[in-house]
């Protein structure tokens, strides 16, 4: 049991690092930069809930010294055009978003990790074994789990002659599962973040980890420990921060250029649309996209879309159908179209930023919500994600696309929508114009139900350790 007079000191630093910290006027400013100016005050009460209960964990050690509590976040990513192209070496348009998971933390000692976060159970990996040896192997029992994913961000760490030791966390994760905002690359980047920044003074390696290398590490982890065969856009956006167009030409030094994109200046907000469908049974779906590009590079001697082009494609798409099937065909043809519109779309954008008026503004956005369009066509009618082979009765996303697309032509409204992230069920991408917000939320959550519209705000800025 604690002593009464341990827990009135524990109170009393986490009151003083609420007062001088949370509350602070350099808080306030970070807050503004992650959330927005209009959800300073929710942020405050959100950390000051963190840490209020960070002293309930079962496997914290407590101490009373100033510093000992580190505060960490890490956003979820809106993809904005590239959808599934990674995994093949292609190009993607991605961004941070406010939504985060967000953890209070605390370095141990003993090697092991504690996580604990809002609505699941709790977590508990220990990263050596009883002889005091490593224990970083990949364990069949915890495929598919968060056990999984911080045992292999651990060992990974440790391959490239960083340390990563034990910390006990309490986290609250605002990226929904399911919600295509990748709640899992948010996780993923979280714990790399916090191994980086609580034992990046006791690396052998010469400098800290990059945004990109935590991302690597935490496509690893996901890949060979979690047993999901993801591409890396998901982690490097969360990782990076900001719009950025990524180049994964190079898998092991993709290029990525951040790119402002301020739609608020541009009286327009992008939102995502929950359609409120499960993702448990689809990992096949998603696997044989991938499987399938690589088959039809194969298929030319290659090992992915991104050695090959369009054109020998097309040249031999009679004796790519025999050996594959159509669906291969097609996938490989959005593969090199989605490509283009990528650069076309971080084109548009930095055009947009430089246009001398409101007006060219205006028209060069409406180019780049053409290709949004044309990126949600493609995915639909060559990709075909959209909805799972295996259950066609279930097609909320095709509903979705189809009733926001309604909706605009009914009001005579420039706008842009396609399926987000891995599609097969989840969510949709909406871009609209601010003053039509409450009016699409009431149309379209008449039929998904109520909160199923997501309103977005890009972040800046990726995963962070906090220091005010």
């Amino acid at each position: 049991m604690i002593e009464k007079t341990t827990l009135n000191a524990i109170n009393k630093m986490i009151e003083e690092i609420i007062k001088n910290k949370i509350y602070s006027n350099r808080a306030a400013e970070v807050f503004t930069e992650l959330y927005g100016k209009n959800e300073v005050d929710s942020a405050c009460v959100r950390y000051t809930a963190l840490l209020k209960d960070f002293i309930k964990l079962p496997e914290s050690e407590l101490c009373n010294t100033e510093g000992c509590l580190r505060i960490f976040t890490s956003p979820g990513r809106t993809e904005l055009a590239g959808n599934h192209t990674d995994h093949n070496r292609g190009k993607v348009l991605a961004a941070s978003i406010q939504l985060d998971c967000a953890a209070i933390v605390q370095k141990r000692n003993d090697n092991v990790v504690f996580f604990r976060s809002a609505g699941f159970p709790d977590v508990k990996v220990k990263l050596v074994n009883e002889n005091g040896k490593p224990d970083l192997d990949p364990k069949p029992e915890e495929r598919g789990t968060t056990e999984a994913l911080i045992r292999g961000i651990a060992a990974e760490f440790q391959k490239r002659g960083r340390r990563a030791g034990g910390f006990s966390a309490n986290a609250e994760s605002a990226v929904l599962p399911g919600s295509g905002l990748s709640s899992s690359a948010a996780l993923e980047v979280l714990f790399g973040k916090i191994f980086d920044s609580l034992y990046g003074g006791e690396k052998i390696a010469a400098k800290a980890a990059s945004a990109l290398e935590i991302a690597q590490i935490g496509q690893i982890a996901e890949n060979q420990y979690f047993g999901k065969p993801c591409g890396l856009m998901d982690q490097t956006a969360c990782a990076t921060g900001g719009a950025a167009a990524i180049d994964f030409s190079d898998a092991a030094n993709p290029v990525v250029k951040k790119i402002n994109f301020n739609l608020e200046n541009a009286g327009y907000i992008l939102c995502v649309v929950n359609t409120g469908g499960s993702h448990a049974d689809l990992t096949a779906d998603y696997a044989s996209i991938p499987a399938e590009m690589k088959a039809a590079a194969s298929f030319f001697g290659k090992s992915v879309l991104r050695e090959i082009d369009k054109e020998t494609v097309l040249g031999s798409a009679r004796d790519l159908r025999k050996a594959l099937g159509d669906r291969a065909l097609l996938r490989a043809l959005h593969f090199f179209d989605e490509n283009i519109r990528v650069d076309a779309m971080a084109a548009a954008l930095q055009e947009m930023e430089k246009a001398a008026s409101s007006a060219a503004k205006q028209e060069i956005l409406y180019k780049y919500f053409d290709l949004v369009n044309e990126s949600g066509a493609s995915s639909w009618e060559l990709l075909q994600n959209v909805f799972s082979p295996n259950c066609p009765e279930s097609q909320g996303i095709s509903a979705a696309l189809a009733l926001t697309n309604d909706f605009f032509r009914k009001r005579g409204l420039r706008g842009a929508c396609r399926v987000h992230g891995g599609g097969f069920a989840g969510t949709i991408q909406t871009y609209l114009p601010k003053d039509a917000l409450n009016a699409y939320c009431a149309y379209i959550e008449k039929i998904f139900g109520v909160n199923a519209v997501t309103p977005l705000r890009i972040r800046p800025v990726g995963a962070l350790d906090l220091e005010f």
